[in-house]
């Protein structure tokens, strides 16, 4: 899964219809502030920091975030959007496709050295306890991200690609589950394998496996 693939971004809630303009300066905003906060955390990532790495003014700042929990709530949904859409475009509805995106995930860990964990369990970890608007928000990506993975087990499932009596919705929030973990640990080791055994060892219980050779 690539962390770095694009999303289309949103207005905040309740917030006037940007222009084209304002979307991308928002959108900058936005990116810049998830990437450090991926990189640092929330606690060491400043607005001076992000507005330095977004090239804006404190004014354009301030404009599209009045402080530092909206503009974490905005990293949120980023994040969340990010994971959701390159988990549709993934089509998980065949073996093959959905041992591509576990090799995809691995292959992208392995790239970083397993640094960061998961953009969004890193940070659902950070303000579970401290900001509930923004737990929310987690909590609402996980749930999208989830229903990516159904969707696409479900597909499968009617399909005979799982073995039988599997129940797809539980299977995709334990896919989920060994993924956050796997990150973890993972990200701890510094060695992707713990990932990578996780993920096989939950689609072999399901009946997915690779093929000979």
């Amino acid at each position: 899964m690539d962390y770095r693939h694009q999303n289309r971004g949103r207005s905040a809630p309740g917030a006037v219809t940007l222009t084209a303009k304002g979307r991308r300066t928002r959108e900058r905003i936005v990116a810049a502030a998830a990437r450090l906060i991926w990189e640092r955390g929330i606690a060491a990532t400043t607005l001076d920091d992000v507005k330095a790495a977004a090239d804006v003014s404190s004014s354009q700042l301030y404009h599209y975030f009045t402080d530092k929990e909206g503009l974490v709530a905005a990293v949120v949904e980023y994040q969340a959007d990010r994971l959701v859409e390159a988990t549709t475009e993934a089509d998980l509805s065949s073996v093959d496709n959905l041992l591509s995106w576990r090799d995809t995930v691995v292959g992208h860990a392995r790239e970083v050295n397993a640094a960061g964990g998961c953009p969004l369990g890193a940070l659902g970890s950070q303000i579970a306890e401290t900001d509930p608007r923004a737990r929310t928000l987690a909590a609402a990506g996980f749930g999208r991200w989830s229903g990516a993975i159904r969707d696409g087990l479900r597909r499968m499932s009617d399909e005979g690609h799982l073995l039988p009596g599997v129940d797809p919705d539980a299977v995709a929030i334990t896919l989920l589950a060994a993924l956050q973990g796997g990150l973890l640990i993972a990200q701890v080791h510094r060695d992707v394998e713990p990932l990578r055994t996780s993920l096989r060892t939950i689609l072999e219980l399901v009946g997915v496996t690779d093929k000979p050779g």
